[in-house]
């Protein structure tokens, strides 16, 4: 028989004198009214030891703890357990990004942009290119379609000591590359220099390029966006959902900043002047 177990990150905190508490996996501590259970008993019967008791108050309050999602009955299945990675870009980013999506259960294939186009349109793939540069004109456009084939479209890139994070993208309607471009350009006085940049207009880049610690960040970032696609909804307590999320991360002290992005829709065209004849 499966037996209930705190959940991950969960523990209950047995202060001298005082009622038991639960510290959630998100740090909040909650008391616990157990009743006419002992402390000791909840412990036993939720950690690896085999209480013995099994009174019918002690099962409806480990129910409780499942239902509120502070316990599982269950072994941990990966987060991404089911699920096809498809890597593009460069290897000091695709490498550690690589190892932690497969440590999370994800099947990683390698992949280049000839690839994209034969895919299937399949729920459980997601594609991730990432960019140790700027972005290429006209590089992402065949990427930014697959969310209408419903595949998750993921990418990163780098703006000399900035490396940008892009939203998640996974149906018809999502946060594209192009949809960030536009917002980028909508927010700065100099957006007529930032298109130059983005165009090739500029000098040889010259770094930072990504350390170890660095790469490994932002591995560690798009993989918890993945965990996000994968779980379907944004993680309790995040402060922007993966779908709207833009992140930049300075590649010299590992800030990470976020800020909230939407779609851009579409518009018609303006309406063809029409000649005006003469009075």
């Amino acid at each position: 028989m499966n037996r209930s177990r705190l959940a991950p990150g969960a523990g209950i905190v047995t202060a001298p004198g005082a009622r038991p508490v639960l510290r959630t996996s998100d740090g909040e501590f909650l008391r616990i009214d157990t009743g006419h259970v002992g402390a000791g008993e909840l412990v036993d019967r939720l950690t690896e030891g085999e209480g013995q008791t099994s009174s019918a108050e002690l099962t409806r309050l480990v129910a409780a703890f499942e239902e509120a999602g502070h316990a599982v009955t269950e072994p941990r299945r990966p987060p991404l357990a089911g699920r096809t990675v498809h890597l593009l870009g460069d290897p000091v980013l695709t490498g550690p990004l690589a190892r932690f999506a497969a440590a999370e259960g994800a099947e990683v294939h390698p992949a280049t942009a000839d690839d994209l186009a034969g895919l299937a349109g399949r729920q459980d793939t997601a594609v991730v290119w990432c960019l140790d540069s700027p972005v290429p004109e006209g590089l992402w456009d065949g990427a930014d379609r697959l969310p209408a084939r419903h595949i998750a479209w993921l990418r990163c890139h780098r703006e000399g000591a900035h490396t940008w994070t892009e939203p998640l993208a996974s149906a018809p309607g999502d946060v594209t590359a192009a949809h960030v471009r536009l917002r980028r350009l909508a927010a700065t006085a100099a957006h007529r220099e930032l298109a130059a940049y983005w165009a090739g207009h500029r000098t040889p880049d010259t770094g930072p390029h990504p350390t170890e610690p660095a790469a490994s960040l932002i591995a560690a970032l798009l993989t918890a966006d993945l965990i996000a696609w994968a779980c379907g909804e944004p993680r309790r307590g995040a402060r922007l959902p993966a779908r709207r999320r833009l992140r930049r991360i300075d590649l010299r002290d590992l800030t990470v900043t976020e800020h909230p992005v939407l779609p851009v829709p579409e518009v018609a065209p303006l309406p063809a002047p029409t000649a005006r004849t003469a009075p």
